[in-house]
């Protein structure tokens, strides 16, 4: 008897094939998704959350401030923070990785201080600490100032591993070419390798720029005036005046404004940077 016929006397095996069953574990799993969503817009009270949370009137009533205002000091307290936070993050993380021993320690105790505090602490602690050990001394920048060095501490011990890590990967042989062509080792930093690590951790950069702007909420801490209020300030106070929650919506809304486009940057950063690594 030949292997042809053989074949064709053997039963075929009963049961699905892995890519039906593949298929029919996706479908399911489609169903489980859509019976939940289902299920959750069934239970809720429509009508009380629209009530509570989507009053059109209200809404209404907080433009322009909430853009001209609220959104404004909210984007130039985040940026204030992340300039100062990226330059001090860069000198820790040079102080980290040089060779003389108390740089290391000063710039380890820092990293780990600070990375392990919470960022209300650090607000708290530049809005009352600051003052009590400095008497007489103001903050340039006032509020601005305060915001800009409470971030900036929260953000540099991050930057500064990020940095750090960054200088690491790039291969040391750069630096040994540097070096023969007559470049002393700080310029070789400066010129070849700050540059190329940067490259490697600008999408880390752009995800830490996202999340000190939703920590500049925290300015309420330091006291502000009604032209220093910020989104998340300014959303709880018409909230508090109106007993409706419509504002902190709203100003939910304009956080995502800004961050989901900063995520599909970070995202599109990532991509380009894999690619780049092939």
């Amino acid at each position: 008897m030949t292997e042809t016929s053989r074949e064709q006397v053997q039963p075929r095996k009963k049961g699905l094939s892995r890519t039906q069953k593949r298929a029919l574990s996706r479908g399911a799993q489609y169903a489980l998704f859509v019976a939940a969503v289902v299920a959750f817009a069934a239970s809720a009270d429509w009508d009380r959350l629209q009530n509570q949370f989507a009053q059109a009137d209200l809404a209404e009533q907080m433009f322009p401030d909430i853009i001209t205002l609220a959104l404004k000091n909210t984007v130039l307290y985040t940026l204030s923070g992340f300039v100062f936070g990226l330059v001090l993050g860069m000198a820790v993380a040079l102080m980290r990785l040089s060779s003389v021993g108390p740089y290391r320690w000063v710039a380890g105790i820092y990293i780990e201080i600070f990375r392990g505090l919470p960022a209300l602490l650090i607000f708290i602690f530049v809005g009352v600490a600051v003052p009590l050990a400095f008497p007489g001394t103001e903050i340039p920048g006032g509020t601005y100032g305060k915001v800009a060095l409470a971030l900036g501490l929260v953000s540099a011990a991050y930057m500064a591993e990020t940095i750090r890590a960054g200088i690491q990967a790039v291969p040391k042989g750069q630096m040994e070419a540097a070096r023969s062509l007559g470049f002393s080792h700080a310029r070789a930093m400066i010129s070849i390798i700050i540059p190329q690590a940067f490259r490697i951790v600008i999408p880390p950069l752009t995800n830490e720029l996202v999340l000190l702007f939703k920590d500049s909420s925290l300015v309420l801490f330091l006291g502000v005036t009604l032209e220093e209020r910020e989104l998340a300030k300014f959303g709880r106070d018409l909230a508090s005046q109106t007993a409706n929650s419509t504002p902190i919506l709203v100003a939910g809304l304009c956080y995502l404004l800004v961050t989901v486009p900063l995520g599909l940057v970070v995202r599109r950063l990532e991509t380009k940077a894999g690619e780049a690594t092939r």
